[in-house]
């Protein structure tokens, strides 16, 4: 055999549905909503992890982002998906070429399910290759499918030790790495991870829970009318869903338009001195670990100011943010049986003021 680490050339991971349902068209979860909207403006932010009931959309949310997200500048023909605008961080394929041809492509969101091995993770020898042609050729894994976009785990709590530890190191370099039989690839690995679970069937080991930048807390909505909005419009869009996602086309493309923009303006906006010491101040009265908590909100209430069109980031800004930049961060206490939450509001109410 001919030792070489060809990538094999396969497309991306397509989107879910012809007709997914609408992101603008889901009800009772803002925080969500708004939170997977940061990611897509700032991917640095860290990931989002979705904790809360079964069955109040958690997975709905996120492929409704898929068919969102703007269309992106990738390489022709790599599997990988590299910007052509980057000089740096390029694949071993597309570093060569000066020049590269391009194309606009869908911002990929891959699932990660709870059964996949670790070669359909991080990749593996691609055997028909090497069967047919004698060849040694790399045959991409999640991983590489996920690059560039969102890498969705359903039920993350439940995910094996060894692939938690994978992606802990992935995501900390930015890069997957692949030392086997024969192999030996290097291949840009830089995607948003999103999960979800139900804390009641598993807590998440808290080196991964740190890497996530946002933590929701999703519960069963308790108002009458918007339990009975959800449920005619999941009607509706069961019923007809290319007449249901028609309806509702204008107000997501608004939001597509609107993420645009906030990438675009994302550079631009100013932290001051003033807010990072309320952020500071706000992450030393909860006793947050490391400094990751300062950074997130940072990061997201930068986000959100150029979401909404602000030119430097505010205190209203950082007190939206704090409950899901925070909660995730906080040390048990106790003597205080108080949800994290709650100790994060009655922080803000102190360090930011009502």
């Amino acid at each position: 055999m001919t030792a070489r680490s060809t990538p094999t050339r396969r497309p991306a991971a397509s989107r879910s549905a012809p007709f997914p349902f609408p992101f603008s068209a889901i009800v009772g979860q803002d925080e969500l909503k708004l939170a997977l909207l940061i990611a897509a403006v700032d991917p640095t932010v860290g990931g989002v992890l979705v904790l809360g009931d079964r069955g109040t959309g958690k997975s709905t949310a996120v492929r409704a982002l898929a068919a969102l997200l703007p269309r992106m500048r990738a390489v022709t023909g790599c599997p990988y998906r590299c910007d052509p605008a980057r000089t740096a961080g390029l694949c071993e394929a597309c570093a060569p070429d000066a020049a590269p041809r391009s194309a606009l492509v869908d911002v990929p969101v891959v699932d990660l399910p709870l059964g996949a091995t670790e070669d359909r993770v991080v990749g593996a020898l691609d055997l028909e290759r090497a069967l047919s042609q004698g060849v040694k050729a790399f045959d991409p894994g999640l991983l590489a499918q996920a690059h560039r976009g969102f890498l969705y785990i359903d039920e993350v709590n439940l995910l094996e030790d060894h692939l938690v530890d994978l992606l802990l190191d992935v995501a900390a370099s930015g890069e997957n790495v692949v030392e086997r039989e024969g192999l030996s690839v290097r291949h840009p690995a830089r995607f948003v991870l999103v999960g979800s679970g139900n804390p009641e069937e598993g807590e998440l080991r808290p080196q991964l829970l740190d890497r996530f930048g946002l933590c929701l807390e999703i519960r069963t909505p308790t108002e009458l009318a918007v339990r009975i909005e959800v449920v005619k419009r999941r009607d509706a869009y069961e019923h007809d869903p290319e007449a249901f996602v028609a309806a509702w086309r204008r107000q997501d493309e608004r939001l597509r338009r609107q993420i645009v923009a906030g990438r675009e303006r994302l550079a631009a906006v100013t932290v001051s001195d003033a807010m990072l010491e309320q952020a500071a101040r706000l992450c030393m009265a909860l006793g947050t670990d490391g400094l990751r908590g300062e950074l997130t909100l940072m990061r997201t209430s930068r986000a959100l100011a150029a979401l909404e069109g602000a030119g430097a980031v505010e205190t209203g800004h950082l007190r939206r943010m704090a409950a899901a930049s925070l909660r995730h961060r906080l040390r048990r206490n106790p003597l205080d049986d108080t949800g994290s939450t709650t100790r994060v509001e009655r922080a803000v109410a102190e360090v930011l003021g009502e």
